[in-house]
């Protein structure tokens, strides 16, 4: 998952930032919230985290003009508020949930995989030949044997499982399971789906990770 995180206070916003990321996911800072709009619209992200208390306009404006880009996009709210009024407001400007402050982390990444989840494409339960991830319980499987995966790797399985039958190129592996600022020479997509290889196709008669010369890769049951 690549997430927007919106907060002026740096030091919550890299707490938020290392949590997230230690489960694996990419993830985005932005510290000022008139950036707000222009970023989400040139950035594929899949959730935006928006403080409600931000220098350059209120965070519920800030929220309606991220739903005139992207009508769609979850938007998880934090706020020291938790009267009904501040609610009632943030659910008319297009807030999908709300954690209060203090929060911890694991609940903000839980609340975002629960708004993901809420998503008529984002099913539970990914499936690929014999190859199953079930996202709430965030196991992976292939023919009913367990497979334990760093949380990289199981951020980078579940984008190629989204995308299956779909080539991906590299870049745009590492928009969404890296974050802006990776370094893009490194070879980091290539160890990882070394990786990811022995331990989804190895043993298994039908490879489902493939290269592509020149594009990148694919997961697919289709022999390639």
């Amino acid at each position: 998952m690549r997430v927007l995180v919106i907060d002026d206070d740096r030091k919550v916003a890299s707490v938020i930032q290392t949590g997230l990321e230690q489960d694996g996911h990419a993830v985005d800072v932005l510290y000022e919230g008139d950036a707000a709009a222009p970023q989400v619209g040139s950035g594929n992200y899949d959730a935006v985290v928006l403080d409600l208390m931000l220098p350059g306009g209120s965070g519920f404006q800030i929220l309606r003009e991220i739903r005139a880009v992207k009508a769609s996009l979850p938007v998880l709210i934090l706020t020291g508020k938790d009267s009904v009024e501040d609610r009632i407001t943030g659910l008319d400007a297009g807030a999908d949930d709300f954690v209060r402050k203090p929060f911890a982390v694991a609940e903000v990444s839980a609340r975002l995989r629960a708004l993901m989840r809420r998503g008529a494409s984002r099913d539970s339960v990914l499936r690929v030949a014999d190859l199953e991830m079930d996202t709430t319980r965030r196991t992976v499987t292939r023919a009913g044997t367990p497979i334990a995966l760093t949380p990289k790797e199981y951020a980078l399985l579940e984008y190629l499982m989204r995308n299956s039958d779909r080539p991906l190129t590299r870049p745009l592996i590492i928009e969404h399971v890296w974050d802006l600022s990776f370094e893009t020479i490194s070879n980091v997509v290539e160890v990882h789906i070394n990786a990811l290889r022995k331990k989804i196709d190895r043993g298994f008669s039908l490879p489902l990770i493939h290269t592509i010369r020149g594009v990148g890769y694919v997961l697919t049951d289709t022999p390639q």
